[in-house]
């Protein structure tokens, strides 16, 4: 019964294959109606350019392009959604040159429904022999637009609103803002890009992106050239990820928070090991994206102040200022760029600033307070010792033990001064219990003893 089973299996298995490969043969090639020969149409290269236009995604554009040219690609098509660039000016000339001054033609289709192509994304498509948009996405808010090889780039009618505002596809085609035909601007899907190209001739080359041909049962139909779609590879997709203003927000801040919090335990965890992951990539991040560095600088402090009452397990003076600073920092901390909209969203800016405050006013105190309250971290061993109050204890401070700040707390009748000197009557989980070294009221040791 098994081994039949398994015959069926393998059956199965290679009629699915069979079926894959003839369909395969089939998409690959198209009758042509007049010859009844098949027809092998040129592969039209896709790239998908999302996110931020960074240093990583010019280097795709470009090598796309250099690809395209050494194979048997007829035309590449950008697909666009991105809110803009974050390279320098010049940069963004150079990667324009490049799209103008290529052997093949470079289309720019700005889609799926709901994608945006703004700031510099959008200007690529004024430098692109062909543009298109489906329905529901926008254009706009170019800023200053850059000049060329070809002169500075235009849109003809709709240049000066582009540089301020956005337009969706029937406003992009009404102004002229697109260069297919008015008919054919609008492309609601990538198929119909591609047959939107077919017999345009561009760069001295006429486009063959579609194939009138029969099927099996003799019906015509529009069989469309191969598409072959290119994304950026596992690493250059982690770290373009990381390059947009939340994610590198909220990985520098959450690494910082694990590096903090891993210092104040016993030992080296796994909560260090992300954290500095967290602070590598956001750090990548900070150095390709438009930040203020005084933003930056005014960060890093408001971590340090919030980790001096960690130590003690209270939440204090200290807390209440590291977080003030800190939504100081995190408000201001990425400036306007020419090339985009990069910004943090009130969102991104909550979740932020709501998460530390959790983790320093509740999480670490009592992460702390635990930690030192465990039998394995023996401290019996400092009954009895001297000391001095660091600031005034009335009835709680703190004090400093063998160079080592405390949490302590004395009897309400017997306050002790800032400076004066002490003796560890009591130890009650992570709070010493202390008395003056003269005049101690000893009522609540008398209250603990044991039964």
């Amino acid at each position: 019964m098994a081994s039949n089973l398994r015959t069926i299996v393998k059956a199965g298995i290679l009629i699915l294959l069979a079926t894959l490969i003839f369909a395969g043969t089939g998409a690959a090639q198209a009758q042509d109606i007049s010859s009844g020969q098949a027809i092998d149409l040129a592969p039209v290269d896709v790239v998908e350019v999302n996110g931020l236009i960074d240093e990583i995604v010019v280097n795709d554009i470009e090598q796309a392009i250099d690809r395209a040219e050494n194979s048997t690609s007829q035309a590449i098509i950008l697909q666009v959604n991105s809110q803009g660039g974050v390279v320098s000016s010049a940069r963004l000339t150079q990667l324009f040159n490049r799209i103008i001054n290529s052997k093949i033609p470079i289309g720019v289709w700005v889609g799926p429904t709901t994608a945006r192509a703004y700031g510099a994304a959008a200007q690529l498509l004024a430098v692109a022999d062909v543009s298109a948009m489906a329905d529901g996405t926008r254009i706009g808010r170019t800023g200053k637009l850059l000049s060329t090889t070809a002169g500075q780039i235009s849109f003809g009618d709709a240049s000066t609103k582009l540089q301020t505002s956005t337009l969706n596809s029937q406003q992009a085609k009404k102004l002229g803002a697109l260069k297919l035909t008015t008919a054919d601007a609008g492309v609601p899907v990538l198929r119909n890009m591609l047959l939107a190209l077919d017999g345009l001739t561009i760069k001295g080359k006429t486009l063959h992106t579609v194939v009138d041909a029969k099927d099996e049962n003799g019906q015509l139909v529009r069989d469309a050239a191969t598409t072959r779609f290119f994304k950026l590879g596992l690493l250059e997709r982690l770290l373009h990820t990381a390059a947009s203003p939340p994610v590198t927000y909220l990985l520098f801040i959450i690494g910082l928070a694990l590096l903090i919090f891993e210092f104040f335990t016993a030992g080296i965890g796994i909560a260090g090991v992300v954290g500095a992951v967290c602070v590598v990539l956001g750090s990548h991040g900070l150095a390709t994206l438009p930040l203020r560095g005084p933003s930056l600088v005014l960060l890093l402090i408001a971590m340090l102040i919030l980790a001096i009452d960690v130590q003690v397990g209270i939440p204090r003076f200290f807390t209440g200022l590291g977080l003030t600073l800190f939504t100081i920092a995190s408000l201001t901390l990425f400036r306007p760029s020419d090339g985009g909209d990069v910004r943090l969203s009130w969102l991104t800016l909550a979740s932020g600033i709501a998460a530390i405050s959790l983790a320093f006013v509740v999480g670490m105190p009592s992460m702390v307070r635990t930690r030192f309250a465990t039998p394995t971290i023996g401290r019996e061993w400092m009954i009895g010792s001297t000391g001095i109050a660091v600031g005034e204890i009335n009835p709680l401070g703190v004090v400093r033990i063998h160079n080592a700040n405390w949490r302590a707390r004395t009897n309400r009748s017997t306050p002790i001064d800032d400076g004066q000197e002490l003796r560890v009557a009591a130890i009650d989980g992570v709070t010493l219990e202390v008395e003056p070294l003269e005049g101690a009221a000893r009522d609540y040791r008398e209250m603990r003893k044991p039964k």
